[in-house]
């Protein structure tokens, strides 16, 4: 037993994140990565904290909960946002990273620090004596999600990820695509890709009777659905979606519109937006090559479908991300049922806190349900018998009275604030 080292298990955003709140309070930290032993299915470079499906981590804006939520994260010292701010990416009101440099620089933050020891290796057994905190990501690997079932008494749940293509920018024909925000919300950094009804019937036809990589995908995430499973619900569905043509000014009046978003500080590659697919590579190319604006389509990275698995959380974590089961072992990242990277970099620094906590033998006070980190947490962890990842969001916080509905999500903001600001003062 390791009673003066934590263990974390995954140079993920969450490990990254828990590692370097540790290591900034003097623990040492042995932080364990598979890469370059082993790779999961959807991933691909060397560096850590690599971002896989998007490169965006969401809005900023203060009425919004993932701005909220990163706000909280703000006041409690987050490490990796600040790194993501310093690569950003116009992307309007969101912020978006250049994926290569972000991983880049956390890595460099990672093995540069005095007190986190990386150790190559690919985890396949969990000492409940030790305290682990085990961000192993939402495609670790089977030998490590076995030894979680045994320690839990449950099995691991799963759902299918999709990921979107990126394409390059030379490959556009800029004179079927125009730059701007919808409801010109933020400067004109997406680059927009319109149809008209003819064009989107030939390209919406194609798409739902193209051939797919797996023919049979259960428990399909609704946050990350792949854009053929969406068509499918309704020839409409993509024009309510990812293809909705409105909030555009000076556009005539398109019949739906793909938006494209940067992938890199140079803006040589680009993003297609909720496209996240489960097509085969030949059928991407030739289906998403019928979009006007990208009739010459080259992709540098295909969209891939991947299997994430995450814990019963309800039943097997306690509201401080330690297992039930085993005292000494947290569970943060995708792995412990939250969706999204600023929510799998939160309960990073949640456990870090946490495992600190642990160590010196003082009470776990988990953060106040006002919050949207508090309140994430307590979904997450409260019975739910039909349990699937969440996202942050306003409608898990505690209603607020007396405030008009126009109001209501900048008070959401302030309230949080105010109740994160009290709690990390406790944190002291």
């Amino acid at each position: 037993m390791q009673r003066n080292v934590v263990n974390i298990i995954g140079a993920g955003l969450a490990g990254c994140e828990a590692a370097l709140q540790l290591a900034e309070q003097g623990v040492k930290v042995n932080l364990f990565e598979a890469k370059p032993l082993w790779f999961s299915p959807a991933h691909s470079k060397p560096n850590f904290a690599e971002i896989v499906c998007s490169n965006s981590l969401k809005s900023t804006a203060t009425t919004t909960a993932s701005g909220t939520l990163k706000n909280e994260l703000d006041i409690l010292g987050c490490k990796l946002l600040k790194i993501a701010r310093d690569v950003s990416v116009p992307a309007g009101s969101a912020l978006a990273v250049d994926r290569d440099e972000f991983s880049a620089r956390v890595t460099s933050a990672v093995r540069s620090n005095k007190n986190i020891t990386v150790i190559d290796k690919i985890v396949t057994e969990l000492d409940p004596e030790d305290i682990t905190i085990v961000c192993a990501g939402p495609v670790c690997h089977d030998a490590l999600a076995e030894s979680l079932s045994k320690i839990t008494g449950e099995s691991s749940l799963h759902f299918f990820d999709a990921a979107a293509p990126i394409i390059t920018a030379e490959c556009i024909d800029f004179s079927r695509a125009f730059f701007g925000a919808r409801y010109g919300k933020g400067d004109a950094d997406y680059l927009n890709c319109p149809m008209n009804k003819e064009e989107y019937l030939v390209f919406y036809n194609a798409l739902v009777t193209a051939e797919r990589a797996v023919d049979k995908v259960g428990g399909v995430f609704e946050g990350c659905m792949p854009v053929e499973v969406m068509a499918s619900r309704g020839v409409d569905a993509l024009r309510f979606g990812p293809l909705r043509p409105v909030g555009f000014r000076d556009a005539g009046k398109p019949y739906a519109v793909l938006q494209l978003r940067r992938e890199n500080a140079e803006g040589t590659l680009y993003n297609l937006v909720g496209f996240q697919t489960n097509l085969k590579f030949g059928e991407q190319k030739r289906v998403f090559s019928l979009i006007p604006a990208l009739k010459n389509i080259e992709i540098v990275r295909y969209g891939v479908m991947h299997r994430n698995t995450f814990i019963n959380a309800p039943v097997a974590l306690n509201a401080d991300l330690r297992l039930k089961n085993a005292p000494n072992i947290f569970i943060a990242g995708q792995l412990c049922g939250v969706e999204g990277y600023v929510e799998s970099i939160a309960t990073g620094l949640l456990a870090a806190v946490n495992a600190k906590k642990l160590l010196n033998n003082t009470p776990v006070m988990p953060p106040p349900e006002e919050t949207v980190l508090g309140a994430l947490i307590k979904y997450i962890t409260t019975d739910n018998a039909d349990f699937q990842p969440m996202n942050a969001n306003f409608g898990i916080l505690p209603m607020i009275d007396g405030v008009k509905k126009s109001d209501r999500k900048q008070a959401y903001y302030d309230r949080s604030d105010v109740a994160m600001r009290k709690w990390a003062k406790n944190l002291c």
